[in-house]
């Protein structure tokens, strides 16, 4: 049996045995540690909650047995589900003799209990059920983390985040205030006309974003595809199709660095209304976010690493240009030269290349010298057209684009644009692309045919937007890294 023969903790490796001896006394005896069926009548927390009305009423709880104290012929022990915690008190006159003896001699922390009995108070006024009926219903083989004083390390927590959840109720918390977003911003969407769609997770062609793909194949089809970056391009096919309101709650897949705020697969919001502009969205946006989370946690204002956020509309918006201006000195606007533009950005230790294009030293000034600065609510609007080749220009102003991006505690949650609908305008965008792909830019986008003929059909004045759901979460709970806002983590394998 392979856990017995674990190379890994000798110590555990003995633990595990020890459990093993139990395991075999327990079905000697003719009890089956794993049976098909449980009896539970009200979880541990709704018991907790209804003691007043159901003093001295028999119930079924279930949950883990997380603590135990063995006093004689009368002992304690706490289990826990998925609500909370309750605490067990055990006679042996009450569930007899050869049950007390089980769960003194063949119960560890970690296995599964089922207890029926009556609901009552101890004498230090703790709810409790007098156990009158104990059942074994899933056998532990392994100890708990640290005798369940906690489990801090943080890489065994992402790669075990089983025991992280166990034993550490702040990360339960994370995750059901994770949950509770994404039902509401649903709920939001759905309740102002939006329908849910789904797009293709495998893509013959990747694109909707700047970013180097996964690749796959298809042995049946014989062509390789891509795992999508972006649900954009067909939320776009589909507002082409006569739907006027869609949106997406998915994966997205970039084969990229990993930091504090980016995961190879995490989960985007992309939303597409025909006949709005990035204005729209700007106000959509405004709205949504302090209404999520009042919704999620009962008030406006949070706390992100230290600093208080005031949620609440209006936001403050600054253009690109200016944004960049502020925090560096350089007008992206005056200096159209793009050698001029990285000789005046290179003393600023950016992570550029004097190969790299406008659009790249654009971005790294935003990202590097910007972006950590702007804590309180901010739309950063009107980008360079280069930026931005799915987005329309800006009426008057040909070199930019109608598009923001939402930052907030330092980080960017949003990004969204007035889809670019003329087709012809598209074309040559993405022939520009092709230029850059060919100069060594690896995320430039591809030339989507099929997607261009889409327009040619028509699509009404659209706008989109994108919002990291794993960011938002971190500023909902104040976590400093994306890691900790999702549930597995990538991370690398141990050999």
């Amino acid at each position: 049996m392979p856990i017995i023969d674990s190379p890994h903790d000798d110590t555990v490796d003995e633990l595990v045995r020890h459990r093993l001896r139990k395991l075999q006394e327990l079905r000697a005896r003719g009890i089956e540690p794993y049976p098909t069926t449980v009896e539970r009548t009200i979880t541990n927390a709704e018991a907790v909650a209804a003691y007043d009305r159901l003093a001295d009423t028999v119930v079924s709880v279930a949950g883990r047995l997380i603590s135990r104290r063995i006093m004689g012929r009368a002992s304690f022990g706490h289990i826990q589900d998925g609500t909370g915690r309750i605490q067990l008190f055990i006679k042996a006159d009450l569930v007899g003799p050869e049950t007390y003896e089980i769960f003194r001699d063949l119960i560890d922390i970690g296995d599964f209990l089922g207890a029926t009995g009556r609901l009552m108070k101890t004498r230090t006024g703790e709810v409790s059920v007098e156990v009158s009926r104990l059942v074994l219903l899933a056998k532990s083989l392994r100890p708990l983390p640290e005798k369940w004083h906690g489990l801090t390390d943080v890489e065994k927590r992402y790669r075990q985040r089983y025991l992280d959840l166990i034993v550490n109720p702040e990360v339960r918390r994370i995750f059901r205030i994770r949950s509770a977003a994404v039902s509401a911003i649903r709920r939001f969407l759905e309740d102002r006309g939006f329908i849910e769609i789904e797009t293709p997770v495998l893509q013959p062609l990747y694109g909707g974003a700047a970013a180097r793909p996964f690749k796959t194949y298809h042995h049946a089809l014989d062509q390789e595809l891509y795992l999508r970056i972006a649900t954009e391009l067909y939320l776009k096919r589909a507002i082409v199709g006569g739907f006027d309101k869609v949106f997406e709650i998915g994966r997205v897949f970039r084969n990229e660095g990993i930091d504090s705020t980016h995961n190879p697969e995490f989960t985007v919001l992309e939303s597409y209304e025909a006949y709005a502009s990035y204005t729209d969205v700007m106000a959509m946006v405004e709205e949504m976010i302090p209404w999520l989370a009042r919704t999620v946690l009962g008030t406006t204002t949070i706390t992100y690493q230290g600093n208080e956020i005031d949620l609440a509309r209006p936001w403050r918006r600054i253009s690109l240009r200016e944004a960049i201006l502020d925090r560096t000195g350089i007008d992206i606007e005056a200096t159209t030269d793009r050698d001029e533009l990285y000789r005046q950005a290179a003393p600023l230790n950016l992570p550029i290349q004097p190969t790299s294009s406008r659009a790249k030293i654009i971005d790294e000034l935003l990202s590097s010298k910007v972006e950590k600065s702007l804590i309180q609510p901010t739309f950063v609007v009107d980008y360079p057209v280069e930026l931005s080749p799915l987005a329309k220009r800006k009426p008057g102003r040909p070199d930019l684009v109608e598009r923001f991006e939402a930052y907030i505690g330092g980080i960017e949650i949003a990004n969204a644009f007035t889809e670019l609908n003329d087709a012809i305008d598209q074309r040559a965008r993405f022939a520009q692309q092709l230029e850059a792909r060919a100069a060594g830019d690896e995320e430039a986008h591809l030339f989507d045919e099929d997607f261009i003929v889409s327009l040619e059909h028509g699509m009404p004045p659209t706008g989109g937007l994108g919002i990291g759901i794993d960011r938002l979460v971190m500023l909902l709970t104040d976590q400093r890294s994306i890691r900790e806002v999702i549930l597995f983590p990538h991370l690398r394998t141990i050999e």
